[in-house]
């Protein structure tokens, strides 16, 4: 992230008509990514304390919260700024058009605080 990038995504949150934030694409659970995405969360939750944050994820909820490759410094704290987890990788022979949010049955919707909060993976049901 630059500061122009940062700026300019905090204005364009900034809008009445925007709820929130959804981190996907590429990975935002790569070790690398949770520590240049952690800054600007804080930041936007400062800033923007009522915008929701969505993250997808290829990685697990076990995979992110027990021991693995994606487990790093930054992700507890991570974790702890994001209101919705897309938990999983899209499988194409699991793919169903039906499902929200999500586009394989795979997938999970996890409500990260209660999941945080119970220490184990709690299903979203917003």
């Amino acid at each position: 992230f630059t500061a122009e990038t940062e700026e300019a995504l905090l204005e364009a949150l900034d809008r009445p008509y925007i709820s929130g934030l959804t981190l996907l694409g590429g990975e935002p659970f790569e070790p690398d990514n949770q520590r240049a995405l952690l800054p600007f969360l804080r930041r936007l939750r400062r800033q923007l304390p009522d915008k929701t944050v969505w993250a997808f994820s290829g990685y697990t909820w076990e995979e992110l919260t027990g021991q693995s490759r994606a487990r790093c410094e930054a992700t507890g704290a991570l974790l702890s700024l994001v209101d919705v987890l897309v938990d999983g990788e899209f499988v194409e022979e699991k793919k169903d058009i039906t499902l929200r949010f999500r586009g394989s049955s795979n997938q999970r919707l996890l409500d990260v605080p209660a999941s945080l909060a119970a220490g184990r993976p709690i299903p979203w049901e917003g």
